[in-house]
């Protein structure tokens, strides 16, 4: 991990640099506490910590036992298997932060100015230096000390990236020590009383009587030995529980101990803005407002409070209090709260402990339905596949019963293809569809006709999460249930959608106009939305007044007004932007410009003086103008109004299992001809064919080659993307700018390939050109990019 970046803000969404440096450090810490051989576990786990430090070389002292010297243990890097002892004064670097218990950061240890200034007597010891042949430049030193009391210093040498330790740095290197201090501390006195008290955070089992300090001996390195945590042996093994190891715990960390309790609720104020991975990867759940201050559940409290990631993220609390829980008991918790349920294994094996008698399917009788639907198992069955859905990152799922005693299949829509989540048996069939209906408030006894409704999960499981839901009649007399997960979310930064440097600067351009019209274009689930939220993002400022009017509202953002729309209470787009156009906006968004009167009043808008962004139901930028012209829109109102059209669609991503490979000549060659195919009619390209393409692979030999080479990609397939090679998805993008040209194309109702003839030569790269061009980026490959471009 390189740590010269670095982003010192808690980023609530996921994993910053920062959190990440505090969960390896975090890991670090563990071994420590749990290991009574320090030198052995510091010289194991010296690697990850030269590499948590973006350093070379670490040197590991302790004090010796009449406190005159520090003597080392631990020294990567060098061959001499001799120990360096070194006096407590300030003639050494290390041997004066021993002496005056003070950490020191220097960029050059040969600068003998600089380190004259922190002591007149200071110096580098070269000597070493000139023995191996190695240069030391960067060294941060800190002592290893609890309260007053000196155990040992610890040096880590020669930043990678030649530069100064950073703050981040200091403060990891500050709680490595204090680690070290309570460990070696431990460790010392188990020696002198001939006993080993509390030298692992475990050793309360001993002194409890749970188990033996021999047993605990052997758990700890058969641990080691079959690279498995000291808990998960203890558990399995030697049927230790949970509730005996939190005590342990808790005398060795000094704070209380906190056990899984059944019924925590999740507490939107608390839980609403961290994500699971970010709560997993920290190792700390917040439970509770208390008169202690906000309860923090932990794995390592050490660790926790020392990151000060806590107060980051609730810098509303003053006070905070650090309780330590067992692995196990974490996960429990942690299910509890982001909604995997502790009980009730697996979604089969639910299915399995409903009950298997007939449900009343054919009768048609609603009370017998409604019954059904309340049964509990059932209830736990349909929350259990929402909030799987949920987390496997589905877009929708798909209900598909079949007629007479066939199963009912149902499939998640992820990353754009259905897959296979489970098959119910057929006497659930009407149970589970009258269960979605009853959430969503429908008709149950209304089989005939399509009904459409939501879901507020909120109200039956522990996800914050919208459904939309559509219910079809289908053959057989069965009805399909089609639900689409609106999960609330923050926008995304603009520059993280995933828009080539050139397509990034020709966007920012246009929507940074004063005002006129802008669409966003594709089929329905291709991110046009989540586009327009990140447009509206990088416009969001306290100076602008930014309207939207959305069906359904999908992302919040503060600093928007956002209007849902309601077709049964009457409120539709064309009303909506009506109400706009009088309440002063300096920006509106429309989610859809479905009818002549909404891009009639989105044109006025525009040319009133106001920035209007909305989206439309097209294959391509070209082709928009043509379906807005054919809505009935003056030609030269819309030409005027209208600032840039962007085209888009997402593409399988590629995993990071891909393989990447050297293309030949040839390979080369006949992907830069497919690329080219809009291109061969212009001027520049007609003229010289072969140099136009030679220009072309020089070109992106000089953007995207790494060693002066080109490299596509493959997809192999692991655990992680369920070995299909392909994980997320990737924006492919289409950007027609409004010039001169265009307009004038416009005014005179031009055929969409003349349109698209003029904007290809002004510049606009199409769809299949862009995502070639993330091809060679390394994000997806050829296959999936054809797949989505129609050309």
């Amino acid at each position: 991990m390189n740590t010269g970046l670095k982003i010192h803000h808690v980023d609530r969404s996921g994993m910053t640099f920062e959190a990440l440096f505090y969960k390896q450090l975090q890991h670090v810490t563990a071994r420590i506490h749990e290991t009574d051989n320090i030198e052995q576990i510091m010289l194991e786990a010296s690697q990850d910590i030269c590499k948590l430090f973006d350093a070379d070389r670490l040197t590991l002292y302790v004090v010796n036992e009449d406190n005159t010297a520090i003597i080392s243990k631990v020294k990567t890097g060098l061959n001499s298997s001799r120990d360096l002892k070194l006096p407590i004064s300030p003639q050494s670097i290390a041997g004066y932060v021993a002496y005056s218990h003070m950490l020191v950061n220097l960029p050059d240890v040969y600068d003998d100015e600089s380190l004259k200034t922190i002591h007149p007597a200071l110096s580098f010891l070269k000597e070493v230096d000139k023995r191996s042949g190695y240069r030391t430049r960067q060294m941060m030193v800190a002592p290893i000390l609890e309260g007053e009391a000196l155990y040992g210093v610890l040096q880590v040498i020669n930043n990678k990236s030649n530069k100064p330790f950073g703050d981040l740095e200091i403060e990891g290197i500050s709680q490595l020590c204090k680690t070290l201090a309570t460990a070696i501390r431990h460790r010392i006195h188990g020696t002198e009383e001939g006993v080993r008290r509390m030298v692992t955070k475990y050793d309360g089992l001993v002194s409890d009587g749970v188990m033996t300090a021999s047993e605990l001996q052997q758990c700890l390195q058969d641990a080691r030995a079959q690279g498995l945590t000291a808990e998960s042996l203890l558990l399995s093994q030697y049927q230790v529980r949970a509730a005996q190891i939190g005590p342990s715990l808790a005398k060795f960390f000094g704070v209380p101990y906190e056990p899984w309790t059944e019924g925590r609720i999740r507490a939107e104020a608390l839980h609403g803005a961290l994500k699971r991975e970010f709560i997993e990867e920290q190792g700390w759940i917040p439970l509770e407002d208390s008169p202690d201050g906000l309860v923090i559940m932990c794995l390592d409290p050490e660790a926790v409070r020392s990151s000060r990631i806590v107060q980051q993220v609730f810098p509303r609390f003053t006070s905070f209090s650090y309780r330590v829980t067992t692995h196990t008991e974490f996960r429990d918790t942690l299910g509890q709260i982001f909604g995997i349920e502790v009980t009730g294994g697996s979604i089969s094996e639910m299915l399995a402990d409903m009950d298997s008698g007939p449900m009343d399917d054919e009768g048609g009788l609603s009370d017998a339905l409604e019954s059904a639907a309340a049964d509990n198992e059932l209830v736990k069955f349909v929350n259990k596949v929402i909030i799987d859905a949920h987390h496997q990152g589905a877009s929708d799922i798909h209900i598909e019963p079949m007629p007479g005693k066939f199963k009912t299949g149902i499939r998640f829509r992820i990353d754009g293809s259905l897959q296979p989540y489970i098959e119910v048996p057929a006497h659930f069939r009407q149970a589970m569809v009258t269960r979605l209906k009853i959430m969503c408030d429908l008709d149950i006894s209304e089989r005939r006709k399509p009904q459409d409704g939501k879901i507020k999960f909120k109200k039956y499981g522990p996800l914050d999460i919208e459904l939309r839901v559509a219910t079809i009649p289908s053959a057989g007399g069965v009805e399909d249930v089609v639900m689409r997960i609106l999960a609330a979310g923050e926008p995304i930064p603009l520059d993280k959608l995933g828009l080539t440097s050139h397509n990034m600067a020709r966007v920012i351009q246009t929507i940074e106009k004063p005002y006129g019209l802008f669409y966003v274009c594709g089929p329905t689930g291709s991110g046009k939305t989540t586009t327009l939220h990140s447009i509206l993002k990088h416009l969001n400022k306290p100076d602008t007044k930014i309207w939207t009017a959305e069906d359904p509202v999908e992302i919040t953002q503060k600093g928007l007004r956002q209007v849902q729309i309601n077709r049964k209470a009457g409120i539709d787009f064309a009303l909506i932007m009506r109400a706009f156009l009088r309440a002063d906006p300096d920006i509106i968004m429309v989610g859809e410009s479905r009818d002549k009167e909404t891009v009639a009043m989105g044109v006025e808008a525009s040319l009133t003086g106001h920035l209007v962004f909305s989206t439309l139901h097209t294959n391509s930028a070209p082709e928009s103008i043509t379906r807005l012209l054919d809505m009935g829109m003056d030609p030269f109102n819309f030409a005027d109004a209208l600032l840039g059209i962007l085209a888009q669609r997402l593409a399988k991503k590629l995993c990071i299992c891909k393989e990447s490979y050297v293309p030949d000549a040839e390979e080369l060659r006949l992907f830069a001809m497919e690329y080219a195919e809009e291109l061969r009619h212009s001027a520049a390209w007609s003229n010289d064919y072969e140099g136009a393409l030679t220009r072309l692979i020089d070109g992106w030999k000089q953007l995207y080659a790494d060693n002066g080479q080109l490299h596509f990609y493959r997809h192999v397939g692991c655990d992680k993307c369920n070995q299909t090679g392909y994980k997320g998805r990737v924006g492919l993008h289409e950007l027609l700018i409004a010039d001169d040209g265009i307009k004038k194309q416009i005014q005179e109702r031009a055929r969409v390939a003349e349109v698209f003839a003029t904007a290809v030569e002004g510049g606009m790269r199409t769809l299949k050109m862009d995502g070639m061009e993330k091809v060679m980026m390394g994000l997806t490959d050829l296959k999936m990019v054809r797949s989505v471009c129609i050309k």
